[in-house]
């Protein structure tokens, strides 16, 4: 989609408010109120039955009334009028639609929404909600919404789901300090979605970050491609990530919420940073805007209080860039710069008496290391010194480092009262990010450090698992076999099959309908083995005493397929037993569990973490969106809480990674590859060997869509 098939919508030459009033508190009144007040420079068109004119503008019939084409049209008129209204947009050549008016699919009212939706497209035109609060924009001086104001301006843009937190948001722009050139609501997102307003503010030339609140989207794909490719960073914030937080969300947008974990997976995978709450999106969207984002892992901090300073370092190893200790040469030097009773290792305390000149040359020596990444500093508020005269300092020194603040970010913390906060404000207004926590200082610093390293990890991302020639059509043939016999589910040995079709390294096993064939079988695997039930009836084989392990010879096979077919018959007298799996068994390794699910925005996505008790009880798993390639198959298994086990923990082995990081991609190019086949499925347990000893598959279950 290119960016001027939205240009009418965001940047209109015209706007014309169909249901505009002369009414004090309707909507209509208050949208061109909002035109005016905001000194917009384009025509402003009210429409209007029945009033000549409307707070100081001609007031037409309707739409096709207006003698020139209309780039925007705004809609706010009861429901059961906009879809006619929108067909006579489309004969009069509008460009783009913002409806404001409620009551479509949020209420389960999908029949006109979807009729809106076919005449925007067989018009051409682009179409902003149903159910928003509107439009507004600082560089184009527009406000075509019915909030009060047009936001505190910055360089960022806001896109929220939710027009009521917009407006909200809107008056908090000032209250906050941190300011945005754009609001935009997306309310039911019938047409324009994240992604195709993502995808233009990338070329609009007045935002240089993008900040987002989503509650649900359906084209979860399409967004991750859009954020992977934008030059600018994108910051979001998902609601709904509880269970009742998810049925709210759904129900308040009428669109899809998905897990909290498979968007924060899809986030990382997109280059998106994510933030935790409201206050975090602000935090964020300030460092984003005024700062360039962190390259290295080296964060100093300079402060006056060892008590701020110690929190300070608490909250950079809980946001993952943990402090080092400055270089013992830069340590020396720093003591040039506080007392001797000061410590210069990082934190760099340059203690509660230093005042402009202990602040401005700390800090304009550090920004100059090579060594220093990013600097956080922290004030906390004495009688012996002005908020205000050390907030200049700062500022001072940072303007002091020259070119390296192109590369180093800066951000501040200001603990007291309210000449803190007075100082604070005016570091925001003069480009430093500044907060009134050193937690906050530290977290935004973190999530520019976090954007970079993504940056960085996006590299090996196209790198997708290639499947064997053939690998489609015959775990496509499996499939086809299952459903033609009226199942929805896969046997083990068909899943395997199709597991084996993709390159997985499974466990031999075959099927075997009686004693004899399981004899014969097992001779041919090897003892000792293992059997099971094969049932589309009995899914927890264990339950029903349908596996007998360690089986170690002929008689042991004819006592074993006895023992579980009078099981499996007292289990479900009515199962139907297709026969007995004959299986190699697989020595002990670690076990660790892959599966997948069928995520409503994102389609396939897929599950890795450590078998047994920590998938039970701990679930220590982590998601990734199909296809994932082979360098993101280790960055996984870096992401569990039981990471150090792969790595090798209390003299163990480390486990072969290499070979699990192959097989999570082969298995999310099988899941990715069959999104129409397969709802769910696991590979569990996965026995992964020492470094070097690969791996095998031991259970595998597939269920069809």
């Amino acid at each position: 989609m290119s960016k001027e098939s939205l240009d009418r919508l965001f940047e209109p030459n015209s706007v014309a408010v169909i249901g505009a009033s002369s009414t004090p508190g309707k909507i209509g009144y208050a949208v061109v109120d909002a035109l005016n007040v905001g000194k917009y420079e384009g025509n402003i068109y009210p429409v209007n039955l029945r009033e000549k004119e409307i707070l100081g503008h001609r007031a037409y019939p309707t739409i096709g009334d207006i003698p020139e084409k209309v780039d925007l049209a705004v809609i706010s008129i009861p429901a059961k009028f906009v879809p006619d209204t929108v067909e006579a947009c489309g004969q009069a050549g509008v460009g783009g639609i913002s409806i404001i008016t409620s009551g479509f699919s949020e209420v389960g009212n999908h029949e006109a929404e979807e009729r809106i939706v076919e005449i925007v497209k067989r018009y051409g035109m682009r179409l902003l909600g149903p159910n928003i609060l509107g439009t507004l924009s600082n560089s184009q001086k527009l406000n075509a919404s019915f909030a009060p104001m047009l936001p505190l301006p910055g360089k960022s843009a806001l896109i929220s789901q939710s027009g009521a937190l917009l407006i909200a948001l809107d008056a908090g722009t000032y209250l906050r300090g941190v300011g945005f050139d754009k609001l935009f609501s997306l309310g039911n997102m019938a047409d324009v979605n994240f992604a195709d307003i993502v995808e233009w503010l990338d070329k609009d030339d007045h935002t240089n970050s993008i900040a987002l609140y989503i509650e649900g989207m359906n084209d979860g794909r399409r967004f991750m491609e859009v954020c992977q490719k934008s030059s600018k960073p994108v910051i979001a914030l998902k609601s709904g990530v509880s269970a009742h937080g998810a049925a709210a969300a759904a129900s308040h947008t009428g669109s899809l919420a998905g897990a909290a974990k498979v968007y924060g997976a899809a986030f990382r995978q997109a280059g998106v940073v994510e933030a935790q709450n409201l206050n975090h999106l602000f935090d964020l969207t300030q460092a984003f805007q005024l700062q360039p984002t962190m390259q290295g892992d080296n964060l100093l901090i300079v402060t006056n209080g060892g008590g701020v300073g110690v929190l300070a370092t608490d909250s950079a190893e809980r946001y993952g860039i943990p402090l080092k200790y400055l270089p013992d040469d830069l340590q020396v030097e720093m003591k040039n710069y506080m007392p001797d009773f000061g410590s210069a290792k990082n934190p760099v305390d340059i203690t509660g008496q230093a005042g402009l000149e202990g602040y401005q040359k700390s800090i304009e020596f550090g920004l100059k290391q090579d060594w220093v990444d990013g600097l956080a500093v922290l004030y906390c508020e004495t009688a012996v010194t002005n908020p205000m005269e050390i907030a200049e300092g700062i500022y001072n020194a940072v303007k002091a480092a020259g070119s390296v603040m192109d590369y180093k970010p800066v951000a501040v913390a200001f603990v007291g009262g309210e000449k803190s906060a007075e100082a604070v404000r005016w570091l925001i207004d003069n480009g430093i990010p500044a907060y009134d926590d050193p937690d906050r200082a530290v977290s935004a610093l973190s999530g520019l450090r976090h954007y970079a390293r993504m940056q960085e990890e996006k590299i090996g991302m196209a790198e997708i698992a290639q499947a064997d020639d053939g690998a489609y059509e015959k775990a496509l043939s499996i499939i086809k076999g299952a459903r033609e016999s009226g199942r929805d589910a896969l046997t083990e040995v068909e899943a395997k099959d199709v597991f084996a079709a993709y390159g997985l390294n499974v466990t031999a096993t075959t099927l075997a309908k009686t004693e004899d064939e399981a004899v014969a079988m097992a001779k041919d695997i090897g003892y000792p083995i293992v059997m099971k039930v094969v049932s589309p009836d009995i899914l927890h084989k264990s339950d029903a005493g349908g596996v007998v392990v360690n089986v170690k010879n002929d008689q042991m096979v004819r006592d074993a397929y006895k023992k579980i077919l009078d099981n499996a018959m007292a289990y479900d007298p009515n199962a139907d037993i297709f026969g007995i799996a004959v299986q190699e068994m697989a020595p002990f390794g670690t076990e660790v569990i892959l599966g997948s699910t069928t995520d409503p925005a994102f389609g396939p996505v897929l599950m890795f973490g450590l078998g047994g008790i920590f998938v039970e009880v701990l679930k220590d798993v982590t998601f990734a969106v199909c296809p994932v390639s082979k360098a993101q198959g280790l960055k996984m298994q870096s992401q569990i809480r039981g990471a150090r086990i792969l790595e090798g923990a209390r003299g163990e082995a480390p486990r072969d990674q290499e070979a699990m990081a192959d097989l999570i991609a082969r298995y999310s190019t099988m899941m990715y590859d069959l999104r129409d086949e397969i709802k769910e499925s696991d590979a569990n347990p996965v026995m992964l060997y020492e470094q070097g000893k690969g791996l095998k598959v031991v259970d595998a279950r597939i269920i069809l869509t």
